[in-house]
């Protein structure tokens, strides 16, 4: 397992970014969170693990351990694969998700795209006893963003497809962000998005 990587960040993109660690460009998967701490020409320290296809390597990346024992923690539960795994990520705070599990709470369990009352059942019975219910849930934050590049509401709609919302939705929810911030960057277009359609579930 590649447990984490350090380097200069070459790209960023909306559903990953490239880091390069010995003179090669590693592309990272992680989720918008995450990629919106990064910035490009820095240098960035993510926690990490590889996924193993018979036709594919994919590299994942968190800004913490926590994160990734949390993504890890997921895929054992039956029919979570990396998909949800790492949009349950980009949904819910690692506090949020584990006093969820620990206390049963379907309705935080179904905002995750992809996952329905027998889902969140099912991650509750499998989980409950494996995480640990946090003191208090901290209030999320939303990081600045820089300037707006071309076709950004066609790329967010992509990735919030990607992360397994429907195309109504999901264009209805960029298009309420734009007509409020039309300037608004595409990382901090997916976030915002993803943030209110979280909400509306």
């Amino acid at each position: 397992m590649i447990h984490s990587v350090r380097g200069p960040v070459l790209d960023i993109g909306l559903d990953h970014a490239v880091i390069e660690v010995g003179g090669v460009g590693l592309a990272v998967y992680a989720t918008p969170a995450t990629l919106g701490g990064l910035r490009r020409g820095d240098e960035a320290r993510l926690s990490t693990t590889l996924v193993v296809r018979e036709d594919s390597l994919t590299l994942y990346g968190f800004a913490d351990a926590e994160e990734r024992e949390l993504f890890l923690l997921l895929q054992t539960v039956s029919g979570i694969g990396t998909r949800l795994a790492l949009a349950t990520i980009a949904v819910l705070e690692p506090d949020t998700l584990r006093r969820a599990l620990a206390d049963g709470d379907l309705a935080v369990l179904t905002r995750i795209p992809g996952v329905g009352r027998k889902s969140a059942e099912r991650l509750v019975v499998e989980l409950r006893d494996k995480v640990t219910a946090p003191a208090a849930v901290p209030a999320g934050a939303v990081a600045a963003a820089p300037a707006p590049m071309l076709g950004v509401r066609d790329q967010v709609v992509e990735a919030l497809l990607g992360l397994g919302f429907t195309q109504r939705p999901a264009e209805q929810a960029v298009d309420a962000v734009l007509a409020h911030a039309p300037d608004t960057d595409a990382r901090d277009l997916l976030r915002t998005a993803l943030s209110s359609l979280s909400r509306s579930r």
